[in-house]
Formats: C-alpha cells, sequence, structure tokens
C-alpha cells in the first residue's frame, strides 16, 4: 500500500485507484490512499458513485455509509470511523472503472478552478453545518425512491469537494443544491399525497 500524500490532488489519487489491477478495492484501502482527506474523500467518493447509473437500490448501499459519516462532522471528528464491517467491504472497481475517468476528468477541472476561500465556512461550526446539512441529504439517499439521488447526490458531493479544497464559493453552490434537492422532493411528495387524495375522492364517491 502506498503512502498516502495529502498534497497530491485528489484526481490523481482516483485515477491511481482506477488503474489497480484488482476489480475490488476495501473502503480500509481506500482510506489508507485518501490519508488526512478521508473523511472528505469518502463523502465525495460515495456521493459520486450514488450518482452513477447503476442497478436499483445501489443508492441505498453506498448512502448507508454517507449516513455514518456525515454526523462525525457535527461531532467535530476530522478522522472518518467505520465499523469494521463495512471497513471490509469491497468497493466493485469492474462495475464503476468505465465511469470513473469521466469522474476524475471532471474533479481535474474543479481542482484547476478552485482555490481556498471564504475560510470562516470552514471553521468548527461551518463544518458541523456541512455536516447537518450533509446527514438530512443522506437520510434522503437510502430511501429507495428511484430518480432521487441526482440532486442530494450532487449536493453532497459539492459540500464534501468544498470542504477537502476549502472553497467557500464550492460551499455555498453545495447549500444551494441542498435546498434544492429538498425542494423538489417536498414538491414531489405534495403532488404524490394531492393524487392520492383526488383518487380516493374519486373511489369513495363512486
Amino acid at each position: 500500500m502506498l503512502l498516502a500524500d495529502d498534497h497530491q490532488p485528489l484526481s490523481e489519487v482516483l485515477q491511481e485507484v482506477a488503474d489497480l489491477p484488482s476489480d475490488r478495492i476495501t473502503v480500509a484501502e481506500l482510506m489508507d490512499r485518501f490519508g488526512g482527506r478521508a473523511m472528505g474523500a469518502l463523502l465525495l467518493l460515495f456521493s459520486l458513485l450514488c450518482l452513477l447509473p447503476l442497478p436499483p437500490g445501489a443508492t441505498t448501499i453506498f448512502g448507508a455509509p454517507l449516513l455514518l459519516l456525515a454526523p462525525q462532522l457535527v461531532a467535530g471528528r476530522h478522522a472518518p470511523w467505520l465499523p469494521q464491517r463495512i471497513r471490509l467491504r469491497e468497493v466493485p472497481l469492474a462495475d464503476i472503472r468505465g465511469r470513473l475517468p469521466w469522474l476524475v476528468r471532471w474533479l481535474r477541472r474543479v481542482e484547476n478552478l478552485s482555490r481556498p476561500r471564504m475560510g470562516f465556512m470552514f471553521s468548527r461550526m461551518g463544518e458541523r453545518a456541512i455536516g447537518i446539512v450533509c446527514t438530512v441529504l443522506a437520510l434522503i439517499l437510502v430511501l429507495p425512491i428511484w430518480g432521487a439521488n441526482i440532486l442530494p447526490a450532487l449536493a453532497v458531493a459539492v459540500l464534501s469537494l468544498a470542504l477537502i479544497l476549502k472553497d467557500g464559493v464550492l460551499a455555498l453552490l453545495g447549500y444551494v443544491l441542498a435546498v434544492a434537492s429538498i425542494a423538489v422532493l417536498a414538491l414531489a411528495a405534495h403532488i404524490i399525497i394531492r393524487m392520492l387524495q383526488h383518487v380516493w375522492a374519486v373511489v369513495s364517491g363512486a
């Protein structure tokens, strides 16, 4: 196992993961590779996995670690803790390797444009705020709601990337996406409830 270099761009770390000869890598091995950025990097990785067009139920599988990691930000932890069962869980590189190059290119572009700014957003309270928002979004991601994962997963990805790069502009964008995802979900729930009420009124009036 290579020693983690916290100054190495995260896109390069993911590229190295994509180039591994093995078809699987454990979460513990990923944590070792991410080093001191493991908290934000794992949040980013699992949120990006939720964005991929994987089989039904995948967002529940990949959202579960988010639900364990995000509250740790609220508690003020910087080094992630995961139970041994999840640390030993294998990420199927064979299933996602074809999509990792796109993720790496996207991440590299963001890294080239980003820079540390608005540092007050990453104070202890700022990081806890990110943790609270990511926890709420993770709760949405673990629900088996088809098509409801895109905006929440994207919001978590942007917020976790902001945490890694200490970029306040990215954090603001992440908050906007979080509000939008919750609003869309609330609107969808309202429409479904109204439709059910209408159906019930028709059936009961028949």
